[in-house]
């Protein structure tokens, strides 16, 4: 994964990093969680509900307020996953796409049973967090795709015809392996999409959004992270709907003040690209993450993907201090993604030394198990 080792990360830079890597997951739960009481509802029914503005705050969904769906709970599971990744890479058994694959076996798990229990004590620490063992509107794509041991390839994807956002919308995790290469990032998030979404709009819109978020977790600005997207996109077959929706995206931004037409017309029918292409639009025009977020959700179209993938990138150009105080106290299993993305930074610049038993964090690998 690079050269993540402690001694080439100074104190500055690990917390600076910290910081991203918790924004940009606290941030796309929380455009989840913004997004999840207003999905799919029109602009007039959501003005009707929340007032003239439109949804300003969190509101109640499944049964409480800053609930998140199943987008939250895949992307966390992609998180863990990495971690293993990264811990079975001392073995010399090591190839991520596998250890993301078992991560969404058991994210499938938690839609199947009705809680954790002493059997799955191997699968880590995250599969036994019991709040996750909800189901939150996980699509058929999504429970087909992980029903089985059967792991999708590019000549043999998992559902050919899946070109919805979900992908794309547990792929930020990848963008933050900010040691690797980037063509490494958007090869692997594809990879990775292709067990579910198996159409080229599906999973290069994810490998997409990897690959930005990766840019703006190095410290690049949104506008220049898009545009060297696009050069890695073109040399890829089936890339011109993800590429095209990009620079709609970059083209609107030149059009005036942004309104919730412009971001349903840049979303679409919820495709992946136009939820991607609306994402982009909404973290280029808005003034803070507030703003943002806000015009990702009140529209009518997908409003809690275009919220999570707006939250996501938000979240890693800023950093965990942009985002608002009070919708943070309010978020569903907010220790939890602290604690996920606490340890996958600790992995990224810590690296080795957590490996060893005796070395700086004792239980680390029953934490995340090597097997």
């Amino acid at each position: 994964m690079g050269a993540t080792a402690g001694a080439v990360w100074g104190r500055a830079e690990q917390q600076d990093f910290r910081s991203r890597v918790r924004g940009t997951l606290l941030g796309a739960a929380v455009g989840d969680a913004l997004g999840a009481p207003v999905d799919r509802l029109g602009v007039p029914q959501i003005r009707e509900a929340f007032g003239v503005d439109g949804i300003v705050d969190l509101a109640p969904a499944h049964g409480r307020r800053g609930a998140v769906t199943h987008l939250t709970q895949l992307a966390l599971f992609t998180v863990d996953g990495l971690i293993r990744a990264q811990v079975r890479r001392d073995t010399g058994a090591w190839h991520p796409p596998t250890d993301l694959h078992r991560a969404y076996l058991r994210w499938a798990v938690t839609q199947r049973d009705w809680g954790p229990d002493e059997r799955r004590a191997g699968d880590g620490w995250l599969a036994r967090e019991e709040w996750l063992y909800v189901r939150r509107g996980p699509t058929r794509a999504l429970l087909l795709g992980f029903g089985d041991e059967k792991m999708g390839t590019f000549e043999n994807p998992k559902d050919p015809a899946g070109a919805g956002p979900e992908a794309a919308a547990r792929s930020a995790p990848f963008g933050l392996l900010v040691g690797w290469e980037p063509q490494l990032v958007v090869q692997l998030a594809a990879e990775c999409a292709v067990q579910s979404h198996g159409h080229p709009v599906g999973y290069l819109a994810a490998g997409a959004y990897a690959v930005i978020v990766h840019s703006l977790a190095r410290g690049d600005g949104l506008d220049g992270a898009v545009q060297r997207t696009l050069a890695l996109l073109a040399v890829r077959p089936g890339h011109q709907p993800v590429s095209e929706a990009l620079q709609y995206a970059l083209g609107a931004v030149r059009q005036g003040m942004p309104t919730p037409a412009r971001v349903e017309a840049l979303s679409g029918e919820g495709t992946a690209e136009g939820a991607l292409s609306a994402a982009v639009y909404c973290a280029l025009v808005g003034e803070d993450m507030r703003h943002g977020l806000c015009l990702a959700v009140n529209q009518g179209g997908p409003s809690g993907v275009v919220g999570a993938l707006t939250g996501g990138l938000l979240g890693a150009l800023y950093g965990e201090t942009a985002l608002p105080p009070a919708w943070l106290a309010e978020l569903e299993g907010r220790p939890t993604i602290l604690e996920l993305a606490d340890d996958f930074a600790m992995e990224m610049t810590q690296g080795p030394a957590l490996h060893n038993p005796a070395g700086a964090a004792p239980g680390w690998l029953a934490r995340y198990p090597r097997g």
